[in-house]
C-alpha cells in the first residue's frame, strides 16, 4: 500500500478515491502588514517564513495533477454572515468589516481579501470563501470534496491553531483522513503551532498526522507512479 512517512505511523494512501491538497487562508489580511493579523499586533513575517515551502508544495502537487483547494475567510459586505461577537473580539483599534490600509477588514472582495500572489489559484482550482474558522462551516466544500471522490486531505496554510486546526478537527468527524503538513503551516506563537502538531498526532493519530513537506512529496510521487 502507498504511504507517506509520518507520525504517529505512516499515512496511507488512498487506493480507490481520491487526494487533496488544501491550503487554508494564505490571504493578505493575515500575511501582510497593514492587514488584520498585524492590525492585530502579531507579527506577520512568522507566517511569511513558511510560502517558499508551500509554493513548492503547491507547484508539486499542481505537477502530480493533484486537486487543489483554497480557503478564504471573509464576510459579505453587510456583514449579515458575521456574528456580532466575533466583531467585538480583538484588541485592535479596527475590527471586522473597518475599513483598514486594504480595504474592509476580511469582507470577501476587498484588496486585503485575497490570495498572496505567490500561491494565488490557477483556473481549475477550487477557491472556498468561509465566514468562519473550519472550511466546512456554510460553505461548499464537503460537497465539492465529495463530487471528486475525495477521502484525504493534505492540509496547510495559517494559522495552525485556529483555522488549519479547526478545519482537521471538522474533517475528521466527517470522515476524512488528513494530513498536516508541518512545515507548510505556521502561527503567530511557535508554541501555538507545535502544541497543535503534538494535538493532532497525540494518541495514535485521534485527529490525524503530520510529516514535513519532503516526505510528502516523496509519497506522492511514488503513489503517481504507482498508479
Amino acid at each position: 500500500m502507498p504511504y507517506i512517512i509520518a507520525q504517529p505511523y505512516d499515512y496511507p494512501l488512498p487506493t480507490d478515491s481520491n487526494l487533496a491538497l488544501i491550503i487554508i487562508d494564505m490571504q493578505r489580511d493575515f500575511m501582510e502588514l497593514g492587514g488584520f493579523g498585524d492590525i492585530l499586533g502579531n507579527d506577520v513575517s512568522r507566517l511569511q517564513t513558511i510560502v517558499p515551502t508551500l509554493k513548492r508544495l503547491l507547484n508539486g502537487c499542481r505537477a502530480l495533477q493533484i486537486p487543489i483547494f483554497h480557503t478564504l475567510e471573509g464576510h459579505q459586505a453587510d456583514l449579515s454572515d458575521c456574528p456580532e461577537s466575533k466583531r467585538k473580539r480583538g484588541k485592535g483599534e479596527l475590527t471586522i468589516g473597518d475599513v483598514g490600509p486594504m480595504g474592509r477588514i476580511l469582507v470577501l472582495g476587498e484588496p486585503g481579501n485575497s490570495i498572496i500572489p505567490e500561491l494565488a489559484p490557477l483556473s481549475g482550482e477550487i477557491l472556498i470563501p468561509k465566514p468562519g474558522k473550519g472550511a466546512f462551516y456554510n460553505t461548499q466544500l464537503e460537497s465539492q470534496l465529495q463530487a471528486r471522490n475525495i477521502t484525504h486531505l493534505l492540509t496547510t496554510g495559517v494559522t495552525t491553531e485556529v483555522c488549519v486546526q479547526s478545519t482537521m478537527r471538522e474533517a475528521n468527524d466527517r470522515g476524512y483522513e488528513c494530513l498536516l503538513v508541518e512545515d507548510a503551516t505556521e502561527s503567530y506563537f511557535p508554541e501555538f503551532k507545535q502544541s497543535t502538531l503534538e494535538m493532532v498526532r497525540a494518541q495514535g493519530g485521534i485527529v490525524g498526522w503530520t510529516a514535513p513537506t519532503d516526505s510528502v512529496l516523496q509519497g506522492l510521487r511514488e503513489w503517481r507512479d504507482e498508479g
